[in-house]
């Protein structure tokens, strides 16, 4: 096995490094022909229940990109499926729930997961992992209102209206929802850092729909807790969402180590307006069907903004989709690393 990476690391903790790391969200996944024939064999949740074939979709971009860190290939709504929803993942629609939240009799009902018991597989293939990487592995979560988003709507949404409703229209079920799902993820992460996860992000993906003032009443509580109790782990802590430009502020208050940005909002800017955590993103996916040249200008930009000082991570401002190319991202992980390494050394 190589020696251990632990540049990722070192830059979730804010320390200098001899370049800057890169992974990608969803970096597991469709764009790969060998994962395409891994998917034919399983279905998605059957993927994840399998320790060896888990590891080896986790491990296959680590090798194939030569990225700085590897993710769990899971999905947030993995321990959703132990509390009592039942939740199918559909090929270009993505989790569909058939028993949605709509009352406090449905949270009433919601039991609490047991991780050892109900999601042992996934706690194996973390075990497997650590054995098998010489790079760092991220642990991660759904957080409690995107969580709650897809619980309460059925599935994906555009406006999260009937979510935003509950929200506002009846409070106590929606604080009893949060607690809920916020003892979940708790335990839930807890248990991934204990069988060997060495980071860890919540996907609070859709907590942009919101504006400040409800993220404050209803949602960072809940968020304070999930951290503070996380922080006790001493792993470093990861926490991203999709236009959350107008909650950086609110997310610097969170004893978090790292800040993830999607495209909206440049590394510059979160800096001017008193971001101090570490900065992790933020290319847009779409560029990555772009030219080269487009891609590396963009990249470029995204760079000389990010090594102004130490805590810094490459990444994209979201997931990988599947129309991108393999080639393209390889060549973009020897950019950032090749670009990086010159410039920290001038």
């Amino acid at each position: 096995m190589k020696p251990f990476n632990d540049v990722f690391l070192r830059a979730c903790r804010g320390e200098e490094t001899p370049y800057v790391p890169v992974w990608y969200m969803r970096q597991a996944g469709r764009y790969q022909p060998e994962y395409r024939a891994i998917r034919k064999k399983y279905t998605f949740f059957e993927m994840s229940e399998i320790p060896e074939v888990c590891a080896e979709v986790t491990r296959l971009p680590v090798e194939q990109l030569g990225v700085d860190a590897a993710i769990l290939f899971a999905d947030i709504m993995t321990p959703l499926q132990h509390i009592g929803i039942d939740v199918e993942i559909k090929s270009g629609v993505g989790p569909v729930i058939s028993n949605p939240i709509r009352s406090k009799r449905d949270v009433d009902l919601l039991g609490e997961i047991e991780p050892e018991k109900d999601v042992h597989t996934t706690l194996e293939a973390i075990r497997l992992l650590r054995q098998q990487l010489s790079v760092p592995l991220i642990g991660f979560a759904g957080a409690p209102f995107t969580l709650a988003s897809y619980m309460i709507e059925g599935g994906p949404s555009k406006g999260y209206h009937m979510t935003k409703s509950m929200m506002h229209a009846d409070p106590k079920t929606w604080r009893l929802l949060m607690e809920k799902l916020g003892k979940m993820t708790i335990d839930y992460l807890k248990a991934q850092v204990a069988a060997g996860a060495q980071a860890l992000q919540v996907f609070d993906s859709w907590v942009g729909s919101v504006n400040a003032q409800d993220y404050q009443t209803f949602i960072l509580p809940i968020m304070e807790e999930i951290v503070s109790e996380l922080k006790k782990t001493g792993v470093p802590l990861i926490y991203f969402g999709i236009g959350t430009g107008h909650l950086l502020n609110e997310w610097n208050k969170l004893p978090v180590d790292v800040i993830g940005l999607d495209w909206r909002t440049s590394i510059d800017q979160a800096r001017n307006m008193g971001i101090t955590k570490t900065l992790q993103g933020n290319l847009d996916p779409s560029l990555l069907l772009a030219s080269w040249e487009a891609i590396e200008k963009n990249t470029k930009q995204i760079l000389d903004q990010g090594i102004k000082k130490p805590g810094y991570i490459f990444n994209l401002g979201h997931g990988i989709f599947p129309d991108v190319q393999v080639e393209t991202l390889q060549k973009l992980t020897a950019y950032v690393h090749k670009y990086t390494q010159v410039q920290t050394v001038k």
